[in-house]
């Protein structure tokens, strides 16, 4: 928990600096918007599923401390870089250390299905959502006030010593399992054998359709926030930070409630709850002109966001054997990050041809089709195939 309270406050400084530093360079350009997100989700993509199987192979403590270090050091040469004048390194920054998290997040489910009572899973998973949300409230508004305020070089190497501060945290957790990192099998066959299993695990298998249609959702409507702010409000675009803050709030809010509901609730129908409330914020911010009235449906959105990620978080873990955790994650992850980044490379085109106005309507009917694909979830068919199959 420690690791991911430095984790997130050295992203989210990340995130909001390199954006305002960005936009300042290029005079607003919807292009290079869209590529600072391209830089942080399409590494997710491309190494999401190489990363959960190695994930698989390495001791979990040592890679993720190994991670953490990486990413400080190439913090480091990005401000070098910078200093010495070249600003479009700053891409390289969110570049590595996506890359990296690929391996150090899979590492880190091992060690929660590791340590966690099955029982026990959604409320760990509301914690870990809880403290996301916190940094939504934080981050924004700590990463705009050092950009501001000192300027890129102190954001980035802020960034940089949160990173170094987690890796020393992280040594502290207890020794990695004698044997584990030892295998007489090739990555390509462990590779082989985790899309097998997640294609012969029916909830696997419709989680990642649903996660289709979100990355083709969140990909498109990522990078355009900005311009909802600008072109809809009417406002300077660092009023951006307190339409994420509201989120933030919203999401610390219905994370703590889901902490005392998440045992009371079926995964599949947090799932559904979450969804539901995408699809009606994102219908209600495209037609919106008034900033009360996005910041009501941001709140709405972020107070039931935590029901989608301890959904999915859960029923994953739930659903899947320890051995397994680190390739099941690096399956599904790229399904969502995939379509995502495609999206968001279009993002900025698909905006100046049809307008932010349409683009908002389509994702929020968009989000009901994921519901129609949980409808087997909700109805209990695929968990009991899914349970007649294990029994078999």
């Amino acid at each position: 928990m420690l690791s991911q309270i430095l984790l997130q406050l050295g992203i989210w400084v990340r995130n909001f600096a390199i954006l305002l530093y960005v936009m300042e360079k290029t005079n607003n350009n919807a292009y290079a918007v869209g590529l600072i997100s391209v830089a942080q989700f399409a590494p997710i993509f491309l190494f999401s599923l190489v990363g959960g199987t190695f994930a698989d192979r390495w001791k979990p403590k040592r890679t993720m401390v190994w991670c953490d270090l990486l990413s400080a050091i190439s913090v480091g040469m990005v401000l070098v870089a910078i200093t010495l004048g070249s600003w479009k390194a700053i891409f390289f920054a969110t570049l590595i250390s996506a890359m990296l998290s690929q391996f150090s997040q899979p590492a880190a489910l091992k060690l929660f299905k590791r340590y966690v009572a099955e029982a026990q899973l959604p409320t760990g998973m509301a914690m870990f959502q809880t403290t996301m949300a916190m940094f939504m409230v934080i981050g924004p508004i700590f990463g705009g006030f050092i950009y501001q305020r000192y300027g890129i070089e102190p954001a980035i190497g802020t960034m940089g010593i949160c990173f170094l501060l987690s890796a020393v945290v992280l040594a502290g957790l207890p020794k990695d399992e004698v044997g584990v990192g030892k295998q007489t099998t090739t990555v390509r066959q462990e590779l082989v054998a985790g899309l097998r299993y997640v294609w012969s695990k029916p909830v696997l298998r419709l989680l990642g359709a649903i996660m289709v249609i979100a990355g083709v959702v969140s990909g498109v409507l990522q990078p355009l926030g900005v311009f909802l702010v600008v072109e809809r409000l009417g406002l300077p675009k660092e009023y951006l930070q307190w339409l994420l803050t509201t989120q933030g709030i919203a999401m610390l809010i219905g994370g703590g409630v889901m902490m005392g509901l998440a045992k009371k609730i079926a995964p599949p129908k947090m799932m559904a709850m979450g969804i539901l409330a995408s699809s009606v914020s994102a219908l209600g911010m495209g037609m919106s002109t008034s900033l009360w009235l996005t910041l009501a449906m941001q709140f709405l959105n972020g107070l039931f966001f935590p029901c989608i990620h301890i959904g999915i978080n859960t029923m994953i873990l739930s659903n899947s054997e320890q051995s397994f955790v680190g390739r099941v994650n690096g399956v599904l992850t790229p399904l969502f990050m995939g379509m995502m980044v495609i999206m968001m490379s279009l993002a900025g085109w698909l905006k100046d041809m049809v307008g932010i106005v349409a683009i908002y309507e389509t994702a929020g009917s968009f989000f009901l089709l994921a519901i129609i694909v949980l409808a087997p979830l909700l109805k209990g068919k695929a968990m009991v195939a899914n349970s007649d199959a294990r029994k078999a």
